[in-house]
């Protein structure tokens, strides 16, 4: 599905990313954890075409999409959620899913699309007509989340969505994204909350000031001790 080969990215002479190679498996949820600081979000950015990479090859489903701007990447079906929700607060719910299906021509795919996303999240067909800037955080993060659902992408990049939940709602959000690999849509999670991250999902990387300095299945790294003392507080 999504395989990333000795990435590098810099912001001018610092250097941001130092050769990170990633694997995400179609149908899989993968977490990128680590500090602020890390490089998770500088990942993310440059995998969905934000950023341009220094060095290294990002291949999706096959095809090297290396340097190509994000609508280009989009339009492959890749769908990104950025930290901080950023919805359109002045429109209703059901405007911001509208503009997640710009690129779908065919109506019928678009109401199909809806009905999905309301099956994942009922509150948002609740909300419908309520505009986003008066929703609660937990419903304008299930709100970003189905925004990019509405294109149907074969993969997507969720960047911090516990961020300012509570627990109980960042649990909510987190148990939704396992209901989204159900169909073969593979996910990639920029978490801090490394406990949550392990407990929802398959298979990790630990960056540390751009570098991935462990990996493998949570169940394995969760009883590690490097994990444990330095972001379990065991």
């Amino acid at each position: 599905m999504l395989s990333v080969t000795d990435l590098s990215v810099s912001y001018g002479a610092i250097a941001a990313l130092n050769g990170i190679s990633l694997e995400i498996p179609a149908g899989a949820i993968v977490t990128l954890v680590g500090g602020n600081g890390a490089g998770k979000t500088t990942t993310l950015h440059t995998i969905s075409g934000l950023l341009r990479a220094k060095a290294g090859r990002i291949e999706f489903q096959g095809e090297d999409i290396t340097g190509l701007p994000a609508h280009q990447v989009v339009a492959r079906g890749l769908g990104h959620v950025p930290e901080g929700r950023m919805v359109f607060s002045n429109l209703t719910v059901g405007e911001n899913l509208a503009m997640g299906a710009y690129l779908l021509k065919d109506p019928m795919c678009v109401e199909k699309n809806r009905a999905y996303v309301f099956s994942i999240f009922p509150r948002l067909q609740e909300r419908l007509k309520q505009t986003a800037g008066t929703l609660s955080g937990g419903e304008q993060q299930m709100l970003a989340i189905g925004r990019a659902l509405m294109g149907r992408p074969r993969l997507l990049l969720l960047d911090e969505p516990s961020l300012g939940l509570s627990p109980k709602l960042a649990d909510e959000v987190l148990a939704a994204v396992r209901v989204i690999i159900q169909d073969g849509t593979a996910v990639l999670l920029a978490e801090q909350n490394v406990r949550k991250a392990l407990t929802y999902c398959e298979r990790a990387y630990v960056l540390e000031i751009g570098k991935v300095v462990l990996s493998g299945a949570t169940s394995a790294l969760r009883d590690t001790e490097e994990i444990r003392r330095a972001y379990l507080g065991d």
